[in-house]
């Protein structure tokens, strides 16, 4: 018979093998989405006759509004839930990236770019919430350690994704630069 810890350890281990990798993908997406800006760059701000400053203050006002809004929205995920919260974070991010795709003048790319910040500012520390939910301390540091392998994952993958995305430019009507905001 299993010893109590050998039983606690496959226990925590059967969760992580389920719950990490999943919130390893939905992490590469947050981080993917906060970095396509830099990719779509390329070619938006041409179309778009975007200077180098429009780009750089919406670039930048995303870390302004996401700074800012992670207090509170970790104060709404302790209150109303980490699982809705994170679900609710997810769509309201998504439909903000998304509609980065049909900006046409900086004033619609600074609130985008400012919302985003908003929906995202949530969603790390909700994650890390949601982990003391599941894990208890002496396990969460090795379990967060392994989530948060997703950043270097987005930039190997994601990087060349982005090319991809990029390259489908002129497909139903819409520049690669907009199908990397929608997709």
């Amino acid at each position: 018979m299993a010893q109590p810890q050998q039983e606690q350890e496959l226990v925590f281990a059967k969760v992580a093998k389920r719950l990490i990798p999943f919130i390893m993908v939905l992490y590469v997406t947050n981080y993917l989405d906060r970095v396509n800006v830099g990719f779509a760059a390329l070619t938006m701000n041409r179309d778009l006759g975007f200077s180098a400053t429009v780009y750089g203050f919406a670039a930048s006002i995303f870390f302004v509004s996401y700074a800012l809004f992670q207090i509170p929205a970790t104060v709404i995920l302790e209150r109303v839930g980490a699982r809705r919260t994170v679900f609710a974070i997810m769509a309201a991010w998504g439909a903000c990236s998304a509609a980065n795709a049909f900006i046409t003048e900086p004033m619609g790319f600074y609130a985008l770019r400012f919302l985003l910040g908003v929906a995202e500012a949530g969603f790390f520390p909700g994650i890390i919430l949601y982990l003391t939910f599941w894990f208890p301390k002496e396990y969460r540091a090795r379990f967060t350690a392994t989530f948060m392998m997703a950043i270097p994952f987005s930039s190997v993958f994601g990087s060349p994704l982005s090319g991809l995305i990029l390259g489908m430019d002129g497909i139903a009507g819409l520049r690669g630069w907009q199908w990397l905001f929608l997709s």
